[in-house]
């Protein structure tokens, strides 16, 4: 399979092996987001020395796993297994001196299943960095994670030996409509637009998800086959997903049901009262590796202060998921076929649209013409709990204008009639009333098929965007 969609990532790669100087590259993402895939491709499968940590490993373990995959690569006299970490970086090193070549690529894979209690793995990392390979100009190396906070934390952010010795640090983010768009042509696909939305609201941008659909089928029949046939390729990801991410993952399991709930999001104790968690330091790491790795993303309401955080999951697969498979027991064949246009399918892809909508902030400012005007972009929700108003995206722009867009999801041309109409004037008065903003404010309306015209839209919306605008 050819590499498609990370074409910023494969010229960032380019230039590290290129360098004069030793390298140490950090990559992170979530888990099925291709961080491996990417490295391996990006380096044509041309490695030195690889190793992939063992998940819930013994130090014994971890080390005859290193000893194997060092004798995969040295055919010299045997090294024996080694006894601490030291010693087993000590090994690559003589290992390393015996090559003429002129770059030596090492890969260490997730990382921090490296770091069990005691094993003092990353201590030995960073001694073979600062004291052997830093002062060289011939090593690349690269380490990788699903652990995003991990990653953050203990080697990113470290405070001790490796403070500042990551020489490039890459956060993989999943695939854009683009970049599906991109994927799926690779793979002979002749899907519209619609039909990669649609797709996109139940997978997100995870391409181990994309690579498992069927271009024979169309986007209901795969998420159909994917999720709710027997023994699914999806239908037990959930719990697969947060247990290799997260110890303790029911904790962190709770708070994405509990935010999958409330679209416009939670504050951290409305998190603790819905998802019954102790009040304590342990929800805000839960939050924060959530936030990370992410799942979930932090943002203020409009003219609002920090102290007034509101968290929102973005994770659409999650979201897909608790909303049709958790708990349901009536699940039978054709599903999702059958479920076609009901309510409850109804109110997730209006929700799962505003989600992909959010996602691509940047291509909808581009569309806009705006993606050169500094700006904030934020949410909104009504202090008043009579008329429950909400705006999911607001773009404060610094020329004195705001955007205050709706995204709706149609399989034709969106429709303002009268009762929506009043609803928006409604919510345009509450938000310049409770705000007191001065700007001018312009409805922005996000559709699959752009608005039907009629009065209501011609005398209201000042910007029509359609689906196309996301795949720029």
């Amino acid at each position: 399979m050819s590499i498609a969609g990370r074409t910023r990532e494969v010229k960032r790669f380019n230039k590290i092996l290129k360098s004069k100087s030793s390298e140490f590259v950090a990559v992170y993402g979530r888990r099925r987001v291709g961080k491996t895939f990417l490295i391996r491709e990006a380096c044509k499968n041309i490695f030195h020395f690889q190793l992939t940590g063992l998940a819930n490993a013994t130090v014994p373990h971890q080390l005859v796993n290193f000893h194997t995959a060092l004798h995969k690569k040295y055919k010299g006299r045997p090294f024996p297994v080694p006894k601490t970490w030291y010693e087993a970086f000590q090994q690559l090193i003589n290992y390393l001196e015996k090559i003429k070549v002129e770059k030596k690529v090492v890969f260490i894979d997730e990382l921090p299943w490296l770091d069990t209690p005691k094993s003092n793995s990353i201590s030995a990392l960073e001694h073979f960095w600062n004291s052997w390979a830093s002062a060289r100009k011939d090593i690349v190396l690269i380490v990788c994670g699903s652990a995003a906070s991990w990653m953050l934390n203990k080697l990113i952010n470290n405070k001790g030996g490796l403070h500042n010795r990551i020489t490039h640090k890459l956060k993989l983010l999943p695939f854009t409509l683009k970049e599906c768009e991109e994927f799926l042509q690779t793979k002979n696909f002749n899907w519209n637009h619609y039909q990669i939305v649609e797709t996109y609201m139940a997978l997100g941008g995870i391409p181990y998800y994309w690579d498992a659909l069927e271009p024979g089928m169309s986007a209901t029949q795969n998420i159909d086959r994917l999720f709710f046939s027997e023994g699914a390729l999806l239908s037990d990801e959930f719990d697969n997903l947060y247990q290799s991410l997260f110890r303790n993952s029911e904790n962190y399991m709770a708070v994405v049901a509990a935010l999958a709930k409330k679209q416009m999001g939670l504050t951290r104790d409305e998190i603790i009262s819905l998802a019954k968690l102790p009040n304590g330091g342990g929800v805000s790491k839960v939050i924060e590796e959530l936030e990370a790795s992410g799942f979930i993303r932090k943002y203020t309401s409009f003219n609002k202060k920090l102290r007034h955080n509101i968290y929102q999951l973005t994770d659409l697969f999650s979201l897909f998921y608790l909303r049709f498979l958790k708990g349901n027991k009536s699940i039978k064949e054709n599903y999702w076929i059958n479920l076609a246009d009901s309510p409850a399918q109804r109110t997730w892809s209006g929700y799962a649209f505003e989600m992909v909508c959010l996602l691509h902030t940047f291509q909808i400012k581009k569309e806009l013409g705006i993606n050169g005007i500094q700006s904030d972009e934020s949410a909104w929700r009504s202090s008043s709990s009579k008329n429950g108003a909400q705006i999911d995206l607001i773009i404060d722009r610094r020329d004195q204008v705001i955007n205050l867009c709706e995204m709706k999801f149609s399989i034709n041309q969106f429709t303002i009639d009268k009762k929506y109409s009043e609803n928006l004037r409604n919510k345009m008065d509450a938000f310049r009333r409770e705000t007191k903003t001065r700007k001018a404010l312009l409805i922005t309306m996000i559709t699959t098929y752009g608005l039907q015209e009629n009065e209501h839209a011609l005398s209201l919306v000042q910007n029509d965007l359609d689906m196309e605008c996301l795949f720029t």
